[in-house]
């Protein structure tokens, strides 16, 4: 049996939910899907699936095992791509989504060399803070930030960001420095919605992980109000440095705790796992890693 047959068959199993959908989606029978999945779990000596009459699920080894099959079909798709790209060129739309503050601030300025580059691309911009369905929604590429990469999209990092805990001059001296992170439970905090803790700000310290959870008084779910109410000496917010590190090195907001140091958040690239990967697509990502080669990390 062909390797490659056996892991689709299964990662189609596993994204369908049911032997009967991913013998549709792959247009055979489901006795044959399920004798491949059978000859696999027979092969490797191991259970990958628990079948119930309602639902399926993956085993712990057949957890690991999916995960790895993704990557090796994601690689594979990708070199067939590369090898059919040597005489194709970037032609056509290109939808892009992208954070809000991000797109504007970093991403705004690119759009210009990059279609002056490729005059054949016509470019759809899309700005949200929320995560897209990239598939559902008809996107060819994302810009995410996150301190974990999708597992289920193929991802490039492209840059990476400090996040920093800050506040303005004003709002210190009227309410004190927080001298602990406990201190944190008697001060004003301004939210980002979207942070992917919630309320729980984690940090690494000298005597290892420390976490707070935080009673916000103001939530946004766009950086830029963070920001703008920070400066407003509203209270503190934990922000990538690549919306405040400038207005740290001017002054005009503060660092707090400094010793304590937040995950970084990583810049990705991402584009949808089961698609080949266009001219249009691979030409995006070379340039956004091109033009973020020397932001390897924003850091004050």
């Amino acid at each position: 049996m062909d390797r490659f047959k056996e892991m689709a068959t299964l990662v189609a199993v596993v994204d369908a939910g049911s032997f009967v959908q991913a013998a549709e989606r792959l247009r055979s029978s489901k006795a044959a899907v399920s004798r491949i999945v059978a000859d696999l779990e027979g092969r490797l000596g191991a259970r990958l699936l628990n079948r119930t009459t309602r639902r399926l699920s993956l085993t712990e080894a057949g957890q690991a095992y999916v995960e790895r099959c993704r990557q090796i079909l994601d690689e594979a798709d990708e070199a067939d791509g590369l090898a059919g790209m040597s005489t194709s060129r970037a032609v056509g739309l290109l939808r892009v989504n992208a954070p809000y503050t991000f797109g504007v601030v970093h991403l705004a300025p690119l759009w210009g060399p990059f279609m002056q580059m490729h005059p054949d691309v016509t470019l759809d911009i899309s700005l949200s803070d929320r995560v897209v369905d990239l598939v559902e929604e008809g996107f060819d590429l994302a810009v995410r930030i996150s301190d974990m990469p999708d597992s289920s999209l193929v991802t490039r990092r492209l840059a990476g960001s400090a996040v920093v805990m800050c506040a303005a001059p004003d709002y210190l001296h009227e309410h004190g420095h927080p001298r602990t992170l406990e201190d944190l439970a008697h001060h004003h905090i301004i939210a980002y919605s979207y942070w992917r803790q919630g309320d729980t700000w984690s940090f690494d310290s000298p005597q290892g992980r420390q976490a707070v959870l935080t009673r916000p008084r103001l939530r946004a779910n766009n950086g830029d109000i963070c920001r703008a109410a920070a400066l407003a000496g509203q209270g503190i917010v934990l922000q990538p440095t690549f919306l405040v590190g400038e207005d740290i090195q001017q002054g005009r907001l503060v660092r707090v705790l400094p010793e304590l140091v937040a995950p970084e958040l990583g810049v990705y690239a991402v584009y949808p796992s089961r698609k080949h990967l266009s001219a249009k697509v691979r030409a995006l990502v070379d340039f956004l890693s091109d033009a973020f080669r020397d932001c390897a990390g924003w850091q004050i």
